[in-house]
């Protein structure tokens, strides 16, 4: 690993001068030099450029909270430098004119973002085995994904190749990666942190958040990403709190909901729910009450998401087309017709061409009301739940996946199988609510595989959701474990 691969211990290292910013993030490139030849991590690094930060920054020149520290951010935000690709053949070559909001606000703390990490073409898939570039893999054992969509982001940082990294999340795409690579990964409230600069998939689902090895890493960086943006209509204009105030302060009497709902032994890994139950036992010992809540709308979640994000897919994904933007086809055609459609063919993948149509069908006419029109009632019945059950209980704890990181290829040919690793994290960004994975075990055997608990909290819940996952953090060992990689770095 890094000299110092915590996001806080590599600041304060570098403001002590134990390090220089550009040591660690010549060790940081010259890990992905090395095991990204199997890991298969970045779609794009920019060495000369991030030594160029590191070096203004132990000049003096850049300062922050950030400050010189490696961070990796996910390929589908905007960048005004290098390719912004989505791992799509669409956007192969695209070059942005502009910075995504997030990351100006990262280079503006000071950040040095070494690379864009893979991911599952425009962010549509649950193992980033649908980029159209290469499968990541997962450095706890590299037969297995990393979780998706933003695979590439948590893979990058529980192999040591950066500090800290970005993603987004538009039905678990932080916090799944996060609990199947073993980090700790936020999905911050809808509007905490702005899109601006995202290449959109679902607009009323996306959000933009943090991985960290832990909980404090994740606030240090909510700290910079969180604030009113006014190029982004959707991003709410309240203060942004210091995430980090208060963070080791247990919250007295922290009361916990399990959502009976949840109770879903048939469809989860036993060692799954053994870590999920043991996480909540630990809790109970530190003080929290354990209630039952109900969410009894959540069967339907997972129906709802893949009606209303492939609904709002398609009509996003429109403007690719490739006359105004994306891959235009090189092969003769004989009207505007053909080009369109040979275009998007050739540039989209097989799991974009299925929601793409599965979008369009929804809302098509006289099959809109039946299918989109449903889901948005739905989705108002899964606000009211959660609006229910937050006044009985502070957070909601569930695991955040059925099951540790599969092996690769295990579900591609089942799409459905593929769809219900989503069944614990849907629903938050249905609701557009807080929501936090953090580890809580691991499997047994030769290749111990991560295990992740999720936290859900209230909208704008953020400084409590991060202070009752530290709790648990705090009591436990499981943030400290690094996956064994086989090569050593030379020095």
């Amino acid at each position: 690993m890094l000299s110092y691969d915590t996001l806080i211990a590599a600041r304060d290292a570098i403001r002590a001068k134990d390090i220089s910013s550009t040591e660690l993030t010549r060790q940081a490139l010259a890990r992905i030099e090395q095991l990204d030849r199997t890991l298969f991590i970045f779609n794009s690094t920019y060495p000369t450029r991030a030594l160029e930060r590191a070096r203004d920054v132990d000049n003096g020149l850049v300062s922050g909270p950030l400050a010189g520290v490696p961070i990796a951010i996910k390929d589908n935000l905007c960048t005004s430098f290098g390719t912004t690709t989505c791992s799509s053949r669409m956007l192969e070559n695209f070059q942005s004119p502009y910075d995504a909001t997030v990351v100006k606000r990262l280079e503006a703390a000071g950040a040095v973002i070494v690379g864009k990490t893979n991911l599952d073409e425009f962010a549509m898939g649950s193992s980033t085995e649908n980029s159209a570039f290469h499968t990541t893999r997962n450095p706890w054992d590299t037969s297995r994904v990393p979780g998706g969509s933003s695979g590439g982001s948590a893979a990058a940082l529980a192999a040591g190749l950066c500090c800290a990294s970005i993603g987004s999340d538009t039905g678990g795409s932080i916090r799944q990666p996060a609990a199947l690579c073993g980090v700790v990964g936020l999905k911050p409230t809808y509007g905490r942190v702005s899109r601006y600069g995202l290449i959109a998939f679902a607009s009323s689902l996306d959000q933009i958040g943090p991985f960290g090895w832990t909980v404090a890493d994740v606030a240090l960086q909510m700290n910079v990403l969180a604030g009113a943006d006014p190029k982004d209509s959707t991003c709410v204009t309240d203060p942004v709190p210091d995430h980090l105030a208060d963070l080791e302060r247990p919250i007295e009497g922290l009361r916990i909901g399990i959502a009976r709902e949840f109770n879903l032994d048939a469809g989860m890994d036993p060692q799954v729910k053994a870590a999920v139950d043991a996480a909540i036992a630990r809790y109970r010992e530190m003080g929290a009450r354990i209630v039952d809540v109900s969410l009894p709308h959540t069967e339907y979640g997972i129906a709802a998401y893949y009606v209303i994000a492939p609904c709002e897919a398609s009509s996003n994904l429109a403007r690719y087309d490739g006359i105004h933007f994306g891959h235009r086809t090189q092969q003769p055609v004989k009207d505007i017709v053909e080009l369109v459609s040979r275009s998007r063919a050739e540039g989209f993948g097989e799991e974009v061409k299925r929601r793409i149509m599965i979008g369009t069908y929804a809302l098509s006419e006289g099959y809109s009301s039946q299918y989109y029109v449903q889901a948005l009632k739905t989705r108002t019945l899964i606000n009211r739940d959660f609006d229910q059950a937050f006044e009985k209980c502070d957070v909601i704890l569930t695991p955040t996946s059925p099951t540790p990181a599969f092996k690769m290829g295990e579900r591609t040919a089942d799409p459905l199988q593929m769809y219900l690793c989503d069944i614990f994290t849907v629903t938050c960004n249905i609701a557009g609510i807080a929501g936090i994975s953090l580890p809580c075990g691991f499997t047994a055997g030769a290749q111990p595989l991560p295990i992740g608990l999720q936290l859900l909290g209230p909208t704008f819940s953020e400084p409590m959701l991060l202070r009752a996952a530290r709790m648990f953090e705090g009591a436990t060992e499981f943030h400290k474990r690094r996956p064994v990689l086989d090569a050593a770095i030379p020095s």
